[in-house]
């Protein structure tokens, strides 16, 4: 995975047409303020972590503001796998790629760290080595060499905000669920989903641990 998502970083989007595939810079605030949107039109709860979420990643953006292609769902589910080979051989579901930063993706592909079992196939607590699953710090560390880069500050800024999107794309679905208009049979255990999320988020920005 991290050798995919690395080269997919490495595209010069400049130079194979996509310059207008989207807006280049500036991606987190504007990410905020537009999932911020998409959560209050959708709001069916007070969500205390949420709130203060929305309050503190505007205010803590990193000033590294690279642009890539990015990807926008990338994760596990979203790739087939060789059947016999350590290989990804397609990754799908692009309906949120565009001109982003690189960290969200990365961020967005760790999530799973951070999460116990019952949301999103979380690998808190688990024993990734009898898994086979590295750990956080080697599959971060992967990426890193694989695109040049020598450390990543300020990460735990980039998984809040992973969980923060994630978080807004739920409570839309809750949102639906609400309206009668959600067609997905799992879509009220989706939404409810909503607050264990925010509060994993804000869990990462205080450096405690979920359970």
């Amino acid at each position: 995975m991290s050798d995919v998502l690395a080269r997919l970083h490495k595209v010069d989007w400049q130079a194979i047409g996509l310059a207008d595939f989207g807006r280049p810079g500036n991606y987190f605030a504007r990410q905020i303020y537009r999932w911020t949107e998409q959560y209050r039109a959708s709001e069916t709860q007070t969500i205390p972590a949420m709130e203060r979420l929305i309050t503190w990643l505007p205010q803590h953006i990193p000033a590294d503001d690279q642009t890539t292609i990015a990807h926008g769902d990338y994760r596990l589910a979203n790739m087939i796998v060789h059947p016999t080979e350590p290989r990804v051989v397609a990754v799908l579901d692009w309906e949120l790629a565009t001109l982003g930063h690189p960290l969200a993706d990365l961020a967005y592909n760790c999530m799973p760290y951070r999460l116990p079992g019952p949301l999103f196939d979380g690998l808190a607590g688990e024993d990734l080595a009898r898994l086979g699953i590295p750990e956080e710090t080697e599959h971060i560390a992967a990426y890193c060499r694989r695109v040049g880069r020598a450390t990543i500050p300020d990460w735990e800024f980039y998984l809040a905000f992973a969980m923060f999107r994630l978080t807004a794309i739920v409570q839309g679905i809750m949102g639906r669920v609400q309206a009668g208009t959600a067609a997905a049979a799992n879509a009220a255990e989706r939404g409810a989903m909503a607050r264990p999320l925010a509060d994993a988020a804000w869990a990462v920005v205080v450096g405690r641990a979920v359970t």
